[in-house]
């Protein structure tokens, strides 16, 4: 029903459950509209992407829109992606990295966006975050064993590794998803949004 997800999304945005576990105010960062075709979900926003309140505003942003063959135009039209993080709000920092998203999100807010996400015809699970909340007990014993198997999770899922700078070792480690995951991805990405 029309004004249905706008009103979910203004109680998302005003969600304050875990505010004593974070380092800065709540600032719940994502963008969804009811005709998007693409569901991009990640781990949780960075301190920039937290400042600026843009999803993937940041280097990691800069390697998934390359993945994807996309312009910073075409990755912000949320009439056709929607951007919805596993955790909503940045966590903080670790000793190596961010911390995990917190794990009251999730369960709390993606049913319920996802229900309001009709026209979803394939999601992006970006990391291992995401992955772990989506595919569950589907998901693979590694990292890579779970992207290498990507087309198992099809026409639903497709599992990608986080394109942080920290995973560029990773990332070397495994030429084969750069040399042929991620072209194969490109492609079926731009087929579910209609353009090449």
């Amino acid at each position: 029903m029309p004004g249905h997800l706008e009103r979910l999304l203004a109680e998302v945005r005003a969600c304050t459950v875990c505010a004593a576990h974070l380092p800065c105010p709540p600032r719940p960062v994502l963008r969804a509209s009811r005709t998007a075709r693409l569901l991009i979900v990640g781990q949780a926003p960075g301190l920039r992407v937290h400042q600026t309140g843009i999803p993937w505003n940041d280097p990691s942003g800069d390697r998934l829109r390359q993945w994807l063959g996309m312009t910073r135009e075409v990755f912000y039209d949320q009439e056709r992606i929607a951007i919805i993080p596993t955790g909503l709000c940045y966590p903080g920092k670790g000793k190596r990295g961010d911390l995990p998203p917190r794990p009251e999100c999730a369960p709390r807010w993606h049913p319920r966006l996802r229900a309001a996400l009709p026209q979803v015809r394939l999601t992006l699970l970006v990391g291992r975050h995401a992955q772990t909340y989506y595919l569950g007990a589907r998901r693979r014993r590694t990292l890579a064993e779970t992207v290498g198997a990507w087309r198992d999770y099809l026409p639903e899922y497709v599992p990608l590794p986080h394109p942080s700078p920290r995973n560029l070792l990773w990332l070397r480690e495994h030429p084969w998803v750069e040399s042929e995951v991620i072209p194969a991805v490109r492609r079926l990405v731009h087929e579910v949004l209609g353009h090449t």
